[in-house]
């Protein structure tokens, strides 16, 4: 029983281990590549499987930092197709819906296994209707870094799209026609992957500053575009203006407030969403009247925690992605705008991961049950629609963490009794912020006690299911699928929930 959801736990994988229990767990790291002989520059994508006899059952791997615009693996794709290679494993940071190549690499079994943080778009419809020959793993962007450095997950070529690269095969994605910021999510993949493998449309004779380090890279290829910049702002939005969203932001905020998490030297971290950009909007109002200075925002940075970062309301922010073109230029204009690695971000057995330093986060919702479980990776359906990415890591490491949603969308209602997928587990949840009412997690009585004269309307969270369902009626229950299509990995790696098969 997983925080009060009956789990099964197939035979020969772990068991669930608790948020406290794991941290004490240690994990001894892989040694990393030495300094490599000369960096071999090539024309084509086609060439480095000549040159590094890329073959039948190896795994490949790719970060997602151009998003929507990456075409990097899509060429790689067109070369395995080309070529029939099959029963490969991929391991992507995230897949987005413009990777369709993968679709047909799917349904030809050239790929049989996958693993990744996030997916959307048609090859998670594939997945979901039960095409991928073996069960999809599901990682944190923490725990993806973890399995990597610690050769549970083995690469045996990564293929990292990169801006620029120069002659020595040091690379950036600071700048360039298709600059996309920092490269976070790619670190583990440079340092541990057998073979690597930059991709670039820009060569120049010399960088003096660089997140890739030319001494862990084997191959760099030239093509006409590895991507369009403007794809990455493919999951960000503006602020709301939505009446209902802006109660939650501020109810949200003003909560945040009560609580006393906004102090001198305080970090945040929200999600891209148009709530969660409203709720960084009335944090900075907050911050100006009281001439607070927070210490770092971090995460996926938009341009809300530039314009924070430009006026001194934050001395520094750390960055795994830029999520917009804004903040693309920040990274590469302002010195206190840092990049982190997906490691230094999120692994658990990391010394001291970013995400263990944050006061507060605001994270988005499909689904939240009564026992505050959350599910930010399928619909009500079963159906694969995201994934964890950072979500269950910086919910572990947060001093309070805030879920916001409308309590219905398209009249059905968020809260569930028990949640489809679990993605974060409830011991890591503190708050849901709705427009009806805040339940706090009875785990943390604290909370609970600081808001009780705080004019705001707190709820048991069974309290605003009921509301819920006086409003819409009580949902059809929704029978899935048994068929295990996939694994749901918290960020230790061990397993919180099984993917099933949508039923046709």
């Amino acid at each position: 029983m997983i925080n009060g959801v009956n789990r099964f736990v197939p035979d020969g994988m772990p068991a669930f281990v608790s948020s406290d229990a794991f941290k004490n767990k240690k994990r001894k790291l892989i040694a990393k590549k030495q300094k490599q002989s000369k960096t071999v520059f090539l024309n084509t994508i086609d060439s480095t499987f000549d040159l590094f006899d890329i073959h039948d059952g190896q795994c490949l791997s790719f970060h997602h930092h151009l998003r929507n615009g990456d075409e990097v693996i899509q060429k790689v794709c067109e070369v395995i197709a080309n070529r029939n290679i099959k029963d490969l494993h991929f391991a992507p940071s995230s897949i987005f819906p413009s990777y369709t190549n993968m679709v047909d690499l799917i349904m030809n079994q050239n790929i049989t296994r996958i693993h990744t943080n996030y997916l959307n778009g048609k090859v998670s419809k594939v997945i979901s209707e039960g095409y991928l020959k073996n069960p999809l793993i599901m990682n944190t962007h923490g725990g993806r870094a973890r399995s990597i450095e610690s050769g549970e997950l083995k690469i045996d070529v990564a293929f990292l799209a990169c801006p620029v690269v120069d002659k020595n095969g040091n690379g950036t994605g600071s700048f360039g026609p298709t600059a996309c910021g920092t490269l976070g999510y790619a670190i583990s993949d440079l340092k541990y992957a057998t073979k690597v493998v930059l991709v670039t449309d820009t060569i120049v004779d010399n960088l003096d500053e660089f997140q890739f380090d030319g001494a862990y890279v084997d191959a760099v290829v030239v093509v006409d575009s590895i991507g369009n910049s403007e794809g990455i702002v493919s999951g960000t939005t503006r602020l709301t203006r939505d009446p209902i969203g802006l109660k939650i932001a501020k109810d949200c905020a003003n909560a945040i407030n009560a609580l006393g998490l906004i102090h001198e030297k305080f970090s945040m971290q929200t999600g891209a969403g148009k709530i969660s950009l409203a709720v960084v909007k009335y944090i900075r109002d907050i911050m100006l009247e009281t001439k607070i200075t927070g210490d770092f925002g971090s995460g996926g940075i938009t341009s809300s925690y530039v314009e924070m970062l430009n006026e001194g309301l934050f001395k520094e922010l750390y960055d795994v992605q830029c999520f917009d073109l804004e903040a693309v230029k920040s990274y590469h204009d302002n010195l206190n705008h840092r990049a982190m690695s997906a490691s230094e971000y999120g692994n658990p057995y990391e010394n001291n991961p970013i995400c263990d330093n944050l006061t507060f986060v605001i994270l988005g919702a499909t689904e939240v049950d009564l026992d505050f479980n959350v599910n930010v990776t399928t619909d009500s359906l079963g159906n694969i629609i995201g994934g964890s990415g950072g979500h269950a890591d910086i919910a572990h490491g947060a001093e309070v963490t805030i879920i916001i949603s409308p309590l219905f969308k398209s009249r059905i209602p968020i809260i569930k009794e028990k949640v489809t997928t679990v993605t974060t587990p409830g011991s890591d949840v503190d708050l849901l912020v709705t427009e009806r009412g805040i339940a706090v997690n009875p785990n943390r009585i604290d909370l609970k006690e600081r808001l009780k004269n705080s004019g705001l309307p707190i709820f048991e969270i069974r309290e605003l299911y009921d509301i819920a369902h006086q409003i819409t009626g009580v949902p059809r229950k929704i029978e899935l699928s048994d068929e295990i299509i996939g694994y749901v990995e918290y960020r230790d790696g061990t397993i919180i929930d099984c993917l099933y098969k949508v039923k046709s």
